[in-house]
């Protein structure tokens, strides 16, 4: 007797599982022949780390600058450029001075305006970063930046000023190399001798001289705070425009020192004085809370 035909609705079913298990197994094998997320994140932070070790080894050798002083910086260099294609002479006034020969209320305006917790952190302050990231999240914006004094110097001496996340890794291993080798107190000194403080004058005393006409060691506590107001806008906020800005930074920052003890009473007292007759007014409360807010957090 002749076999009969499968039934139509089996004969469906059977294809359909068969076009279903091709599918499957095509899929599989796709699965098995593609690398995952998981995989390219791994490859990732490999390459990171792997330029990260490259770059760490081809760093400049730091220790040299335990007894010498740079006779020239990345910055200074990159400022001369500047200046030679916009057709103009290159000026640079700098004089070395030791810490001892700076006035010590000029050093602590310059610590609480750019690093209030300069000796507590080994280059990088991550309590700093913290509240700048949180400060951008609230305000929606970018806020302050949370370079310490360390990797400001990093930035002064060996890279430039542009804002690429491969200058900024750069300057994150500098700073921690610049901090195994070096003391506080020579980064610090090596800080105010080479940071800019107008177009061509670098460091304290060439800052003192050109703005207030006297010595690094004879300024006022009231033209020590306007020159460490002036840091995140060397050379845009000088002392003889008046800048708004300029003023209510200076203001904030005694502040600061008066309620940190760096300063008395008596002391901050006068230095606001000084700064009214300087610019001529006093700032409204509500820009000096506005320029507070820049300043890095207190310890």
């Amino acid at each position: 007797m002749a076999s009969r035909p499968p039934p139509a609705r089996a004969s469906s079913v059977r294809t359909q599982k068969t076009k279903q298990l091709t599918s499957g197994a095509r899929r599989v094998v796709g699965k098995r022949s593609s690398p995952g997320w998981g995989r390219w994140a791994l490859g990732g932070w490999l390459m990171l780390v792997l330029w990260l070790s490259v770059e760490y080894v081809r760093l400049p050798d730091v220790s040299t600058l335990r007894t010498q002083n740079p006779p020239i910086t990345a910055l200074m260099a990159q400022r001369a450029e500047e200046a030679r294609e916009a057709g103009r002479k290159p000026r640079v006034r700098q004089a070395w001075v030791s810490l001892g020969a700076v006035a010590p209320h000029v050093t602590d305006a310059v610590l609480v305006s750019e690093d209030a917790r300069f000796y507590r952190h080994e280059g990088v302050d991550w309590t700093e970063v913290e509240n700048a990231l949180e400060q951008s999240v609230r305000e929606a914006r970018l806020g302050r930046g949370a370079s310490t004094l360390t990797q400001q110097l990093a930035k002064n001496l060996y890279l430039s000023t542009d804002r690429s996340l491969l200058r900024k890794g750069k300057e994150l291993l500098l700073a921690r190399r610049l901090e195994e080798h070096l003391s506080k107190q020579r980064i610090l000194a090596l800080y105010v001798n080479v940071v800019e403080w107008g177009e061509g004058v670098y460091g304290i005393e060439a800052a003192a001289r050109e703005h207030f006409g006297t010595s690094a060691r004879a300024l006022s506590v009231a033209q020590g705070a306007m020159l460490a107001a002036m840091l995140p806008a060397p050379r845009r906020w000088l002392p003889a425009q008046r800048p708004e800005a300029l003023r209510t930074r200076a203001g904030v920052i005694l502040v600061r020192l008066e309620r940190e003890g760096r300063i008395s009473a008596a002391q901050a007292r006068e230095a606001q004085a000084e700064l009214a007759r300087f610019f001529g007014a006093v700032p409204a409360p509500g820009l000096v809370a506005e320029a507070g807010a820049g300043l890095p957090a207190g310890s």
